[in-house]
This record gives C-alpha cells, sequence and structure tokens, in this order.
C-alpha cells in the first residue's frame, strides 16, 4: 500500500455499516469516486471518518483525499476536504 491524494467526484451513494467484534463495534463508509481521467475508485472511511463520511458527504459532490491505495483499487479514507 502506499498515500497517495485524489481530486473527484462521488458517483454513488455512501453506504453506512457497522462492524462488531467481539464487544468493539467499528463504522464504516463505502462509496465509489470518479477521477478525473475516468478511473473510478472505491473509497472506505473507518470510524470518526466514516460519521463525517456519512452526514457531510452526497453523490455529485467534489472532494480532495487523502489515503492509501490498495491493490484492488480501493483507498482508505485517512483525510477529506469538500472542494
Amino acid at each position: 500500500m502506499n498515500k497517495c491524494f485524489f481530486i473527484g467526484k462521488i458517483i454513488s451513494d455512501i453506504d453506512f455499516k457497522f462492524i462488531v467484534d467481539s464487544k468493539k463495534y467499528y463504522s464504516i463508509s463505502i462509496f465509489k469516486i470518479e477521477l478525473n481521467n475516468k478511473s473510478i475508485i472505491t473509497v472506505k472511511g473507518y470510524n470518526e471518518v466514516a460519521d463525517f463520511c456519512y452526514k457531510s458527504l452526497t453523490k455529485n459532490d467534489f472532494m480532495a483525499l487523502y489515503g492509501k491505495l490498495d491493490s484492488k483499487m480501493e483507498i482508505s479514507l485517512q483525510n477529506i476536504k469538500l472542494i
């Protein structure tokens, strides 16, 4: 994995879920963005970032994000800013 910066437009609804693991729970938000070169990437945010995404983001928002990109073209979101 590596750390990357992206700018794109949200093209899907924000999916918000909970993961329960032996008395601990984690929130996760999942959505897709389209970059300027028409690439589509899946974005996953966890816990506080997931809560922010679910409350503040909507489909067709433009944003800049920072995260780790893995081999499945999925980003683990670490920071986000609306443009």
